[in-house]
């Protein structure tokens, strides 16, 4: 089956005027960008065929917009021929690259994507291929569209298969064979190195907790690793500070982050970009229970600073604490974390961006560019001593506190300015991705199913 593009002027971009006008004509008049009509019986070779709107060819992107709205306009039209297709069990699908075959296949992959791994009766997901052969970038696409949909698909599945066990599992199983080697690190470890911040999330579940390691060598071993650090609750029910049991189900991808770091990993080593790259994932479960961390407790964590922990339900922030402590210590020239870590995030931004918080320009401006190309946009947080002050002044007992006594404002500068505090690298991002944690109607490409 076939996708075949044409901008709304009518004018085909592709196999000819002739060809292109006659199925134009043919397919009813205009389409609006993002849109498709899937057309039957044009030919032998393809009987059924998905057209679909790209859209005016803007020769600049709006800058207001902060994102390469051509790119964007090839992934969300041939994501919507793809989908249009689906319903018809199709063993392959061909796609026009669209002069972007990157965009286009990425666009693709991402939205034939679909967790039913579970169901008796599952739906045929048809085999991609592009309509140009000689088109290089193609395979690219996939591959980023892959490395999302693993992180996707760990998000979807449920907390009682994706124990921190099991997810480790996942992990030796998507990265090893791609040379990546994956250290898997028990309880015990964590305790000789004295993460009790991470430690103490764990104490209410009865699922071990699991550090792992991910280690991508893709240049001279002696270059400076790019760290790469992901909050792993694989369940989040709050803790004795128990959150609202409505919507507590999604909760079970409040290890987006962790998942984030394994898809990321995946695809800079299928792509064998020339990198040294190093992954951290602190992974347990936060439950309530006679063992569980209490509102009030004081632990002092693995960089010698007491916490107050007034909000069990603040615990990704206890977690990452020590995991970014540890990742410091092997002297990265560059340190993102990724995390679900805020509501706050998602009221300030909802699903348009991810919330950054960096101490350095340099590092966000190159992010910054990233997101513009991959349609990711990200927006710059404060991370001012302001927050940093309240973190510390919110605390009677402990150096800080998880928690602001200015609850509910600026909960996610807060969580940053926090963390901030068991950060030594200068090159450090922080990504809050709770805004952009779930699929949303406004992003057409549903590439966070």
């Amino acid at each position: 089956m076939y996708i075949y593009n044409i901008h709304i002027t009518g004018s085909p971009t592709h196999r000819g005027n002739v060809r292109g006008k006659k199925i134009y004509f043919i397919s009813g008049g205009p389409l609006k960008a993002g849109s498709n009509r899937v057309l039957f019986g044009l030919s032998e070779e393809f009987p059924l065929v998905s057209i679909v709107g790209l859209g005016k060819k803007n020769s600049e992107s709006d800058p207001e917009e902060e994102v390469d709205e051509n790119k964007e306009a090839i992934r969300k039209a041939v994501a919507a021929g793809c989908k249009s297709l689906k319903e018809f069990n199709l063993d392959e699908v061909v796609v026009d690259p669209c002069s972007d075959g990157c965009s286009a296949a990425e666009g693709a992959s991402l939205s034939l994507f679909s967790y039913q791994e579970l169901k008796q009766e599952k739906k045929s997901i048809p085999k991609l291929r592009c309509f140009e052969e000689s088109d290089n970038s193609w395979l690219k696409g996939l591959t980023l569209g892959e490395g999302q949909n693993i992180a996707r698909r760990l998000m979807e599945m449920p907390s009682n298969l994706l124990t921190p066990s099991n997810f480790a599992q996942e992990a030796v199983n998507y990265l090893e064979g791609l040379g990546v080697e994956v250290r898997v690190r028990t309880k015990e470890w964590a305790e000789k190195r004295n993460m009790n911040a991470f430690l103490t999330v764990a104490k209410g579940s009865e699922e071990p907790p699991i550090f792992l390691e991910l280690i991508y060598k893709g240049t001279n071993s002696d270059d400076k690793p790019f760290a790469i650090v992901g909050k792993g609750i694989t369940f989040d029910s709050g803790g004795i500070s128990l959150k609202p049991s409505n919507n507590m189900d999604k909760m079970r991808a409040d290890m987006g982050g962790a998942a984030c770091t394994v898809g990321s990993i995946f695809t800079a080593a299928s792509l064998k970009i020339p990198i040294n790259i190093k992954g951290f994932i602190p992974l347990c479960e936060n439950m309530p229970s006679g063992t569980a961390v209490k509102p009030g407790d004081v632990i002092v964590a693995s960089n010698g600073k007491s916490i107050q922990v007034d909000n069990t339900d603040a615990e990704g922030r206890l977690i990452l604490a020590d995991a970014l402590h540890y990742a410091s210590q092997h002297k990265p020239r560059v340190m993102l974390d990724m995390a679900t870590l805020t509501g706050a995030m998602a009221v300030a931004l909802g699903a348009g961006a991810t919330g950054v918080f960096s101490n350095s320009s340099t590092q966000f401006n190159l992010l910054h560019k990233a997101g513009y190309e991959t349609g990711d946009r990200v927006w710059r947080m404060p991370l001012w001593k302001f927050y940093e002050n309240q973190v510390k002044a919110s605390s009677q007992m402990a150096d800080m506190n998880n928690q602001s006594t200015k609850k509910p404002a600026g909960g996610a500068p807060f969580a940053a300015g926090f963390l901030k505090q068991f950060v030594t690298c200068d090159q450090w991002l922080h990504l809050d991705i709770a805004g952009v944690m779930e699929n949303s109607d406004e992003n057409k490409r549903e590439r966070n199913t």
